[in-house]
């Protein structure tokens, strides 16, 4: 059985919307990674595929159909995970991977548009 993850209200975003304030230099650099590393077609594609496979969960093993090798879908989920955007478990011989808890919410934030904008 998959460990539970930290529950939604306990995650803190990264940073904040871009309309609220400026961000500073470790919040820009934060957003940054998380950014660019999904600035790759195949890595969006890949984080895709974790994040709305059911259970919330994909093994390595189910991850291939991106049109790319399975060596380069391994690279890929490591800089996702590398850039923060996801965590992973080894079970036997598989790794698991799921999308870090405050990822989304995260990266909703950024872009949303907060009170000063409205």
């Amino acid at each position: 059985m998959p460990k539970s993850s930290t529950p939604p209200a306990a995650v803190v975003p990264c940073c904040p919307p871009l309309t609220e304030r400026p961000m500073t230099a470790e919040e820009a650099e934060t957003a940054a990674r998380m950014f660019k590393a999904l600035g790759d077609p195949v890595r969006l594609r890949l984080f895709s595929t974790v994040a709305s496979h059911p259970g919330g969960e994909a093994c390595v093993c189910d991850i291939s159909d991106v049109g790319v090798s399975q060596p380069t879908v391994s690279h890929h989920l490591k800089k996702l995970k590398e850039a923060g955007l996801l965590l992973s478990e080894r079970r036997g011989t598989w790794v698991y991977y799921r999308v870090a808890p405050s990822v989304l919410a995260a990266m909703g934030q950024i872009l949303t548009t907060g009170p000063a904008a409205a």
